[in-house]
């Protein structure tokens, strides 16, 4: 049986260009997103799974894994890509803003692995969190971003800790600005940022490392940075 992988935030950025890269490497994929038009679309170019689902929901989150379930029985890679940010500075971030990110980048994150563990355990899978470079150093007016995402680097390490013993490696990638629409606001143009594609290859690395090798976390700096 091929194997499968399920990647949340699958309709665009980062999470589309992996999806591509597991595609081409044999993998029935699951593709996971909120807006049915993009996820749609993503799905035909892939002829992958679609499921349409918000990560910040616990039941969806639930239903996802379910729903990739029934349709590969297997799951052999976990791309916690999902991610929302709204940048402000710690006195003017609002309540709902810090909410929704620690939902989206973290929580959710939290209940896809939980509700994908008897899966990963059968398969020894392998998990990757999409974290960022904001998560290990302080920007102004990423505060509610940036704990999301050392929180999501903390998850990882938490989850190599506890389930070595089933064989499942998990890898934080933590990048610079990347050339999606969530960067828009830098004002950068996409020659000066990294690519979605560059962070697909480097998920095509931690595929090809034998079941004992295991990068808890890599950074990807932007050049120039």
């Amino acid at each position: 049986m091929a194997k499968a992988a399920l990647v949340t935030g699958g309709s665009s950025g980062i999470g589309l260009a992996t999806a591509r890269m597991l595609r081409d490497e044999g993998y029935g994929v699951t593709l996971v997103a909120r807006t049915p038009e993009r996820l749609a679309a993503a799905a035909a170019e892939l002829d992958a799974h679609a499921v349409e689902g918000d990560i910040a929901n616990e039941d969806d989150c639930e239903r996802i894994v379910v729903e990739h379930r029934a349709h590969f029985a297997r799951l052999d890679v976990l791309v916690n890509s999902a991610g929302v940010g709204v940048g402000a500075r710690i006195g003017d971030l609002k309540t709902k803003h810090w909410d929704l990110q620690l939902d989206v980048n973290l929580r959710g994150a939290f209940l896809v692995t939980r509700f994908a563990l008897p899966l990963l355990k059968e398969s020894r899978g392998l998990v990757i969190n999409l974290s960022s470079i904001a998560g290990m150093t302080a920007a102004p007016g990423l505060a509610a971003y940036g704990a999301a995402k050392a929180g999501l680097i903390s998850l990882t390490r938490s989850l190599n800790a506890e389930h070595r013993d089933d064989g499942i490696r998990a890898t934080a990638i933590c990048p610079g600005f990347v050339d999606t629409p969530m960067a828009a606001w830098t004002g950068m143009t996409s020659e000066e940022m990294i690519q979605p594609q560059d962070c697909a290859e480097v998920v095509r690395a931690l595929l090809r490392l034998s079941p004992q090798a295991r990068i808890p976390e890599i950074v990807i700096e932007r050049l120039g940075a």
